[in-house]
């Protein structure tokens, strides 16, 4: 049978449209929640929240006593005190794991496992696995500053232990892997929350309320298609969706064309109507189509570009050599030159008594110096800086940290500025959204372009000398043609709300319109199918008869 050319469209549509039309509305429903409620995550302000104030420990050893006592001889790339495995404060020692010549080596640092040392004895605590006791007592801390925090009169919530487990609807991401099994703790609040609490680190390490595990699913867990992750098919998750979004891509594209081959741009039909079809379910498809069509095709276009296809956005960048900005990693031997916790905390205290007392103290290396940073939990990425040597208030020379980000790379840099505001690529969202949660995006940001193959641009920030962000010409790509596309995350539109919500659910109502109506129409085509081969069965049987 010979077709015309431009038939193998209205087939493919067609029958892809029958195929995928329910996988498009659970798309644009599922993206509609995911903009007000994003998968559980523990963010940092909330992390920071739920941990003891270290203001009321005592008896804490200095970093040095701790470190020898555990016998820690190692350089580290970073030292913190926090009162947050199992409900005792503990000092958590990152071992460094950049190279020789100080470039940031293959494992990421929230991969690398850290050595857990009592604050309080320097016993090594992460010798085997924490148990279930252990996981609870994480909880139950966790519950009682969920009480102090709401100042009322009532008791902490009770705990109970659910079980472990290695992943499960809410634990996907990534992050996590270092922190596996999980302990799955039921903490009986108002909201429903469950934890999670590491066994290698006794870490609560992500909370999901009631509400939460209730819109992932109709969110988060329905538009990355989660139902495919953790079981028989894990494996080829991935490809699942790399084919279904590179279907969904020839839906849309060959449904456009054929829209645009249909529609009367001057003289209409006979009945007056730009589109020939007399059905209503088809009209308002193809009506929609020509409205939508457009919007449908970068999501899904984009959706596709989220899980890079071929590594098409993997970078080849030469790694950052960090000990040019640190001057070294942190080493135990010198920690005998560092000021006590309590002198820390002293100084980090601030005079007004109704301030945000400190949780955690970091201790990191920056232009060979080390600095304290005290973090509370109304400010989460503005730290308290201080001179680790004697508990000063410390303000690194802008001039030094511009000098010494200039040799992260073996390039020259071509510019280097102070940003005040944000720009196109570094830049804050909100919490739940999937690159949302950023309390390391603080402003002023040091921003510096290299003249290199890559065309690389590092972030920094000017407070500590630590790297914020790093981009590169693959990165900035996927900066255009994911975030952008999917979430139309750009900043005159964020910035004014609602206005990015008002257009993001206009396209996202008619996307999911023009699904809805593609759905009918395949149901109808399918129901007629079915009854033309019912049809034609019969025939048959009277005729054999």
């Amino acid at each position: 049978m010979n077709f015309h050319p431009k038939r193998w469209p209205f087939l493919v549509h067609r029958w892809l449209g029958i195929v995928l039309s329910w996988l498009f509305v659970c798309w644009f429903v599922s993206g509609m929640v995911m903009m007000y409620v994003g998968h559980p995550k523990l963010t940092e302000a909330e992390r920071l929240a739920h941990l003891p104030p270290l203001q009321g420990q005592a008896g804490l050893l200095a970093p040095q006593q701790a470190l020898e006592a555990a016998g820690v001889h190692q350089p580290l790339a970073a030292l913190r005190l926090a009162v947050s495995s199992s409900a005792q404060a503990v000092y958590f020692a990152t071992p460094d794991m950049s190279g020789a010549d100080g470039r940031m080596a293959g494992r990421r640092p929230q991969s690398v496992p850290p050595i857990l040392i009592d604050a309080h004895t320097g016993q090594r605590l992460d010798s085997q696995p924490f148990d279930t006791r252990h996981a609870l007592a994480s909880a139950a801390a966790w519950a009682a500053e969920e009480a102090a925090a709401e100042s009322t009169q009532a008791p902490p919530a009770a705990v109970s232990y659910l079980g472990l487990v290695e992943e499960d609807a809410h634990t996907h991401s990534a992050a996590l892997d270092a922190h596996r099994p999980l302990h799955h703790v039921q903490l009986h609040d108002a909201a429903g929350t469950q934890l999670y609490v590491s066994s290698r680190t006794g870490e609560v390490v992500r909370d999901a309320t009631r509400s939460e595990r209730g819109w992932n699913y109709l969110g988060s867990w329905l538009h990355w298609l989660y139902m495919f992750r953790g079981g028989a098919w894990d494996a080829w998750w991935a490809l699942i969706i790399d084919t279904l979004a590179a279907l969904g891509c020839v839906a849309v594209l060959t449904g456009a064309a054929v829209g645009i081959w249909r529609w009367r741009f001057g003289q209409p039909y006979r009945t007056g109507r730009r589109t020939p079809f007399p059905q209503p379910m088809m009209r308002w498809h193809h009506a929609s189509g020509m409205l939508f069509a457009l919007a449908a095709c970068a999501w899904v276009f984009s959706g596709l570009m989220s899980m890079n296809p071929l590594g098409v956005f993997s970078s080849q960048a030469e790694p950052l050599q960090i000990k040019a900005l640190q001057g070294g990693p942190l080493l135990p031997g010198r920690a005998s030159e560092w000021a006590a916790p309590q002198a820390l905390l002293a100084a980090a205290s601030p005079a007004d008594s109704r301030a945000a007392p400190v949780r955690e103290l970091r201790w990191q290396p920056a232009l060979g110096r080390t600095l304290a940073l005290a973090f509370d939990s109304q400010r989460p990425g503005a730290p308290r800086v201080l001179d680790a040597r004697d508990a000063a208030p410390l303000d690194l020379p802008a001039s030094e940290v511009q000098q010494a980000a200039a040799r992260l790379l073996p390039a020259p840099v071509a510019q280097a500025q102070m940003l005040t505001a944000y720009d196109f690529y570094y830049y804050p969202r909100a919490d739940h959204t999937m690159t949302g949660g950023h309390a390391n995006r603080p402003l002023p940001v040091l921003r510096l372009v290299f003249d290199d193959e890559h065309a690389s641009w590092v972030y920094v920030d000017p407070r500590t000398a630590q790297v914020l962000e790093r981009t590169d010409r693959a990165r900035r790509a996927s900066r255009w043609l994911f975030t952008l596309l999917h979430s139309w995350d750009w900043l005159p539109l964020l910035e004014r709300r609602p206005l990015w919500d008002a257009f993001m659910l206009a396209l996202s109502l008619g996307g999911a319109a023009l699904s809805l109506t593609g759905v009918v129409i395949g149901a109808r085509r399918l129901a007629l199918k079915a009854r033309q081969a019912r049809a034609l069965n019969r025939k048959a049987r009277r005729a054999g008869s």
